[in-house]
């Protein structure tokens, strides 16, 4: 399994992030108090008109007894309820205005003159009628406009109107920004965007001989190699305003959105300028539009389009720069690429040993490590690393040291942090039975000693049969010698053989009852084969013709062979299943004529569960003079370590 991360390097000092603003959060909790105060009001409305205007409500039987009294002085019929003025109680002069419900009064006598009370409520006036239709909808539209004002950022019916305005985040240099200073291991990708910083600083200075910036400028690379980072530093070395954007965030759910964003992002730089517009992640936008659509119209292509026009529409001397990032150039659209709209590639890719070291450095100011530390020794250990993978090691390397109450990091701790980032953490708690055991030792020392015995292959670092990860049951650590850009067919019938040692040795341990172990083994090992076979044209069945499909291809959007027959087809599973074979019958020669280092190996093992190559010499190759010093350090490389499991499929 090849050893590869990503991520941006750490920095010192970070870019003014949008921060939280306390005014906007009090307008937050005032809103809260106002729709509060709103339903109250509407709750007490009614009691309050009461209380200025009382009118008592009697029963239809008590309106009689006064009428026959002579206490009714005027009043009102509607045609549900009766309504008026009475004289006060035991004749005083105050008048008290009534209401009571208006009944069928041949019904209302025969209650009457049995004794029954007659009770009415009266229909709801004008006032309540209007209240019971407005005060929900009120209460909706207040409840709808808060929750609206938190999650757009606005507040109220116009954070429905700004719909298409551009979500990119503004980022102002007020003397905490990130510089080229911060930044370690992509030298030339920092020397390519100087130039952008030098134009942004002095644009005649930079035209005086009739040249122009580049219009667009695209950072390619890996993911996490330190992209978006740079882009950022670009910004902060000129002092100019950033826009930063992810290429996902132009598109919604309405048509027209995005195009509508993109309109609006480029005149918020232009008015700005001079400015950087940043879009993260472009190849979410800018993907290779094909003649073949699934729903009939496609939201992606329309922003893409509107995009391309204000690429072409804006001039480089206005000072607008336009940056992007993506890890997948390959599938971008051409219209987008072509001279004149992203006239500059800059490849931001993995570092160097060198380039480590530089990075390692960065972020060993923040700990502790002890004085006789040598980072350079950690940097050849960390073939395939990444800004991310090397910032992670050495967090994972503190919290190693801290575990053990140690006073500084050492070697040991950034080694036991490679361990635990390369194959996982440690699984004591998975109890194997003794079968199981030995079983997997036989494995893994069938990997190492191959390993060991092939010219080419990277040397086996340790061999352990403690548990890690999620499916790992044992692991084979190799650690990269030299500097590899290229390999050759040789070169890759070794890595088959190690891959298929560990199967191999359990053949020939335990005559050929295999077990599920070397399930992921197979997996490596078979798309090595199909790649020689495929896209390297290594074999002679095949011979010098690439049979892969272009990944992502629009012309050919199922995976598979391009244009290749059935007895293509035929040859090719053939060659694969020739080269698999071989491989496998080298690794069964060699642990043949090594029987008593496996024997051995495998009881050293079972005793100790982790072996080096100065514990067990055998595991050393048959061209080193001594074994490998006891700190560990390895030869610079830019390769990829190999990490070798077992695991029960």
């Amino acid at each position: 399994m090849a050893l590869q991360a990503s991520s941006d390097p750490r920095r010192r000092r970070q870019p003014n992030l949008p921060s939280s603003d306390p005014s906007q959060e009090r307008e937050g909790g005032l809103g809260v108090w106002l729709i509060i105060g709103a339903v109250a009001a509407l709750w007490l409305l009614p009691a309050a008109l009461s209380l200025l205007n009382p009118v008592q409500t009697i029963s239809y039987d008590t309106f009689e007894n006064w009428l026959k009294s002579d206490r009714i002085q005027s009043v009102r019929v509607t045609p549900d309820r009766i309504e008026g003025t009475a004289k006060g109680a035991k004749g005083g002069e105050a008048e008290e205005e009534f209401l009571t419900l208006r009944v069928d009064p041949d019904l209302a006598r025969q209650f009457i003159d049995r004794g029954v009370r007659v009770e009415g409520a009266p229909s709801s006036g004008l006032l309540t009628r209007i209240l019971g239709w407005v005060a929900p909808a009120l209460i909706f539209y207040l409840v709808l406009m808060l929750l609206s004002a938190r999650a757009g950022g606005g507040g109220g019916i116009a954070s429905y109107l700004s719909v298409g305005r551009s979500p990119a985040k503004l980022y102002r240099d007020t003397g905490s920004t990130v510089a080229f200073d911060d930044i370690a291991g992509v030298d030339e990708a920092k020397a390519e965007l100087r130039e952008v910083v030098e134009f942004l600083k002095n644009p005649k200075a930079f035209g005086r001989l009739g040249a122009r910036s580049p219009k667009g400028i695209l950072l390619v690379g890996p993911p996490g190699t330190g992209k978006t980072l740079m882009a950022r530093a670009v910004a902060g070395e000129a002092g100019v305003p950033f826009f930063s954007i992810s290429g996902s965030e132009f598109v919604e759910m309405f048509v027209g959105v995005g195009a509508a964003r993109v309109r609006d992002l480029f005149e918020q730089a232009r008015r700005a300028a001079p400015s950087i517009i940043f879009i993260d992640e472009l190849d979410a936008l800018g993907r290779a539009r094909g003649s073949v659509f699934i729903g009939g119209y496609d939201e992606k292509e329309q922003t893409l389009n509107q995009l391309l026009a204000e690429i072409d529409g804006f001039d480089p001397s206005s000072g607008v720069i336009l940056l992007a990032a993506t890890n997948r150039p390959e599938i971008l659209d051409k219209a987008l690429l072509r001279a004149g709209r992203f006239d500059r590639q800059v490849l931001v890719d993995r570092p160097d040993q060198g380039g480590r070291l530089a990075i390692l450095k960065v972020h060993a100011r923040k700990i502790r490590l002890a004085p006789d530390m040598d980072l350079e020794a950690v940097a050849g250990l960390t073939t395939g690393f990444v800004g991310a993978d090397l910032a992670n090691l050495v967090n994972e390397a503190a919290i190693a040291a801290t575990r053990r109450s140690g006073t500084f990091v050492t070697l040991a701790d950034f080694e036991t942090a490679i361990e635990r980032i390369v194959a996982g953490i440690e699984k004591r708690s998975r109890v194997l039975r003794p079968s199981e055991r030995k079983r997997v030792a036989v494995h893994e020392m069938g990997h190492a000693l191959v390993a060991s015995d092939l010219p080419s292959v990277d040397p086996v670092q340790k061999v352990s049969i403690i548990p890690r990860g999620l499916g790992a049951l044992g692991y084979t650590l190799q650690r990269p010698s030299e500097e590899r850009f290229v390999l050759s067919r040789t070169d890759l019938e070794e890595r088959l053989a190690v891959l298929l040692g560990g199967r191999a040795a359990e053949a020939l341990v335990y005559h050929e009852d295999v077990s599920t172990g070397a399930a992921d083994d197979l997996q490596h090992a078979t798309q090595i084969a199909l790649d020689m076979v495929e896209r390297y044209g290594m074999t002679a069945e095949i011979g010098e013709r690439s049979l892969a499909s272009k990944a992502d291809s629009l012309a050919s959007p199922f995976p598979g062979m391009s244009g290749a027959s059935q007895d293509t087809q035929r040859d090719v599973d053939l060659a694969v299943r020739k080269l698999l074979h071989k491989a496998s019958e080298t690794a069964e020669g060699i642990l043949r004529r090594r029987r008593p280092d496996l024997d051995q190996g495998v009881e050293l093992l079972l005793r100790s569960e982790t072996l080096n190559a100065s514990q067990f010499p055998a595991l050393l190759k048959r061209s080193e003079a001594r074994p490998p010093s006891p700190s560990g350090q390895a030869a610079n490389s830019s390769a990829t370590a190999a990490l070798i499991s077992s695991g029960a499929s």
